[in-house]
C-alpha cells in the first residue's frame, strides 16, 4: 500500500508525527504540502495534489491534516472516487473505513495530539472496508457502495 501524506502550516507538526509512524512501520508514502513551516503550502492546494495521485493510482490512501481537518476534507471531496473522512477519534478512523470505505483520513493539528493521530493513522490503514461488521451489515454497504459510485457517476457525467 502507498500513502500520500501531506499538511499546510496548521498541521505539520501532527503530519511530521504520523510521518515518524509511517517510517518506523516502513510504509511506502509520498509527502506533499509543507515541508518546512517557513514555507507553508495552503490546504486548497495540498488536498488537490493528494486527491489527483489517488485518482492517477500512484495511492492507494492518503492522510491529510490541516488546522481542522475540515478544510482538506472539503476540498478533498470534490474530486471524483475520492471519500475523504475528517475525523476526531479512533473509533472514526476505524469506522469510515469499515462502513464508507473511506480512502483519505482528515485531521486537526489544531485538535489532535501526536500519540492521538498516529493511532487514528493506523487503525485507518489496518482496517478493510466492512472489516468485524455483521454480514446483513456487509451486505447492504456493498449495496451502497455501489448505489454511491452510481450516483457519483451521475453527478461527474452531469457536469461534461
Amino acid at each position: 500500500m502507498k500513502v500520500v501524506i501531506g499538511s499546510d502550516k496548521s498541521g505539520f507538526v501532527l503530519k511530521e508525527a504520523v510521518k515518524a509512524y509511517l517510517k518506523e512501520q516502513q510504509y511506502d508514502f509520498i509527502e506533499i504540502g509543507t515541508t518546512d513551516p517557513r514555507s507553508p503550502v495552503p490546504f486548497f492546494e495540498v488536498a488537490p495534489q493528494a486527491a489527483e495521485l489517488i485518482q492517477a493510482g500512484e495511492a492507494d490512501k492518503g492522510i491529510l491534516i490541516c488546522g481542522t481537518g475540515m478544510g482538506m476534507a472539503q476540498v478533498a471531496n470534490k474530486y471524483r472516487s475520492i471519500r475523504a473522512a475528517c475525523v476526531e477519534s479512533v473509533y472514526a478512523a476505524r469506522m469510515c473505513r469499515a462502513i464508507n470505505d473511506s480512502n483519505m483520513l482528515c485531521m486537526g493539528g489544531w485538535l489532535i495530539g501526536a500519540e492521538m493521530g498516529i493511532e487514528m493513522s493506523k487503525v485507518f490503514l489496518e482496517t478493510e472496508f466492512t472489516q468485524g461488521l455483521e454480514e446483513w451489515r456487509q451486505k447492504h454497504l456493498e449495496n451502497a457502495k455501489k448505489q454511491f459510485a452510481a450516483l457519483e457517476g451521475r453527478i461527474y457525467l452531469e457536469e461534461k
